[in-house]
């Protein structure tokens, strides 16, 4: 995947929000790789492992999305809280603004996602090949012609709510893989926010709860 005019934003170069001896939670900005890129080594890894060098990645937003992190610290936070995720034991919460007025007040969305080979990293809809994929979403507010809707993935499928919200017909606004035209004109960035993050602690087992004001 090439990345033209990669700018990622500086200010503030690392937002943390919560930190002990064995995670680490942050707020990746919109437009921050969050691994190394084939051509871009600065990413959200690359930063915190300058300043905690034990930091290893657990999960990953798309780089155009912004929200809630967690990082492990150590081994064994990494298999727990890895762990918590396979078994999807964790819970994220989203908000999105799409193109469109949704009629319904809320629902699930049950479509396996497979790579579009063709057009990676694009992912498309596949009921033959694909992976099991579900969203639940529900409205938030209705405007003139968007829609601000709460995204909660069951499953962590990649690009799943930007896909999940296309096959509705309501793309995310800003998203400049699936929006056409309008719909990825009316934002200066992907309207996708990780707004809240929760999972077990890996020493104390205690659930801890995140949250992220939404920048849009």
């Amino acid at each position: 995947m090439q990345i033209l005019n990669y700018n990622p934003p500086m200010h503030p170069y690392l937002d943390i929000v919560s930190k002990d001896d064995d995670i680490l939670v942050l707020n990746k900005p919109s437009g921050l790789l969050s691994v190394p890129g084939k051509e871009h080594a600065d990413c959200l890894q690359a930063r915190v492992q300058r300043v905690f060098p034990t930091a290893t990645v657990v999960h990953r937003l798309d780089m155009a999305t912004s929200g809630l992190m967690v990082m492990a610290l150590n081994k064994p936070a990494h298999r727990h809280i890895s762990k918590q995720f396979e078994l999807r034991e964790t819970a994220k919460t989203y908000q999105a603004i799409v193109f469109g007025k949704v009629q319904q007040d809320s629902g699930e969305i049950n479509l396996p996602l497979i790579c579009d080979w063709p057009n990676r990293p694009k992912q498309m809809v596949d009921h033959e090949h694909g992976k099991k994929a579900l969203t639940q979403w529900r409205v938030l507010e209705r405007n003139n012609n968007s829609t601000r809707v709460e995204l909660k993935p069951v499953t962590g499928r990649s690009h799943q709510l930007r896909v999940h919200m296309l096959s509705m017909q309501h793309p995310i606004i800003g998203d400049s893989l699936y929006a056409q035209y309008q719909a990825f004109e009316m934002a200066d960035r992907l309207n996708l926010h990780a707004m809240f993050l929760s999972f077990r602690h890996p020493v104390t087992e205690h659930t801890l709860r995140f949250e992220s004001k939404v920048p849009f």
